[in-house]
């Protein structure tokens, strides 16, 4: 299952938004990246196309089962990623940016192997 780094985020924001939110739609994913409504509209459409959304007539966006899977996964590697990052000494901010870049690049191997030296991280 791979897909491009873009979709990749799309997906996390749509996660992330509606774990703070009961409803998703596209001026919420325009707020949250500061992206054009434009480039949202064909962003969603595409992932639509692509099966890992679905939008109901009100414009409200789920993610399917394969959408929600990649989601959780890149959201994973960013939370563990960043809290990892600060831990060593990193500004958070940076961190979260770094862990943005890494969670897209990083095998699973090499995931699996940092989760399992941070368990601690993943309860603070």
């Amino acid at each position: 299952m791979k897909i491009q780094e873009s979709a990749e985020n799309y997906l996390e924001t749509i996660l992330i938004i509606s774990l703070r939110q009961e409803h998703v739609r596209s001026i919420d994913i325009v707020n949250e990246l500061d992206f054009s409504k434009p480039s949202v509209s064909v962003a969603m459409k595409n992932l639509r196309l692509n099966g890992y959304i679905k939008m109901d007539t009100s414009g409200y966006i789920t993610l399917t089962e394969a959408g929600r899977e990649i989601a959780e996964k890149i959201y994973e590697r960013h939370t563990l990623l960043s809290k990892w990052l600060v831990r060593l000494g990193v500004d958070p901010e940076i961190a979260s940016k770094d862990a943005c870049r890494i969670e897209h690049v990083i095998s699973s191997e090499s995931f699996d192997a940092i989760k399992r030296h941070t368990k601690d991280i993943k309860e603070a």
